[in-house]
């Protein structure tokens, strides 16, 4: 392509990378990939529709990561941090009956319509995760649960280098690396921080309580924790 591409380019241009991807996991491990599964058409059509209606042009953005997408959630949708009805109502892609609304997205949902919106949200940031790949494991039970890519030794070490290269991938985006905003003050702030530390991806890491800790164990102080996020979305009390 001649001239510079816009981020929604650089961003679906990563997925499609992403979904020629194959991993070595440790036994009792497996990746969710949206971008190559079952869904694979579906979730091409709704992020292509998402990422050109927020990111159809050149503009620098911050990073937010969690640590890795939920099997219910992003890790179908293919969109960080959207539910499937928010996500059809902003693209007009029918995603019925193939995820559900989750307690994070409902928390951001609010915290980006207190920020100003969707479309000034999107355009100072792009929400992501450190692990971009959905990761489950069998638990005692036989059953399929979600997993962070730090839960496990052995699969941190397995994965580490495509942690630390897929970080290095995002910077392409066009990110503006003065910050980043890393969801998920406790191990994933610790991983990237120590990534960070070697690499120097970012100038400064700031920590923000992951929504489900809110949401499921501090219903109480939401109002609390949505202020920090703002406040550190806008550049307050640094």
């Amino acid at each position: 392509m001649n001239g510079r591409t816009t981020v929604a380019h650089r961003i679906l241009q990563f997925n499609e990378e992403l979904a020629e991807t194959t991993l070595e996991l440790p036994p009792g491990f497996t990746v969710i990939n949206p971008f190559s599964g079952p869904q694979k058409e579906r979730v091409r059509e709704v992020t292509t529709a998402f990422y050109h209606k927020y990111y159809d042009d050149d503009r620098p953005r911050r990073l937010v990561l969690g640590s890795s997408p939920a099997r219910r959630g992003t890790a179908v949708t293919g969109v960080p941090f959207e539910d499937a009805k928010l996500l059809e109502s902003e693209t007009g892609v029918d995603v019925d009956g193939y995820a559900v609304s989750r307690p994070s997205a409902g928390f951001l949902h609010d915290v980006i319509s207190r920020y100003g919106g969707r479309n000034k949200f999107y355009a100072d940031f792009v929400m992501s995760f450190v692990c971009p790949l959905g990761l489950v494991r069998t638990n005692a039970k036989g059953k399929e649960v979600n997993c962070n890519y730090y839960e496990n030794k052995r699969l941190l070490e397995l994965l580490h280098s495509f942690l630390v290269d897929t970080l290095q991938r995002q910077l392409a985006f066009g990110t503006d690396i003065s910050v980043c905003y890393c969801i998920g003050s406790g191990e994933n702030f610790a991983f990237l921080s120590k990534v960070n530390e070697g690499q120097r991806f970012f100038q400064r890491i700031v920590p923000l309580e992951h929504p489900r800790f809110i949401t499921q164990y501090n219903r109480d102080r939401e109002e609390e924790f949505a202020e920090k996020y703002l406040s550190a979305f806008r550049g307050q009390g640094d």
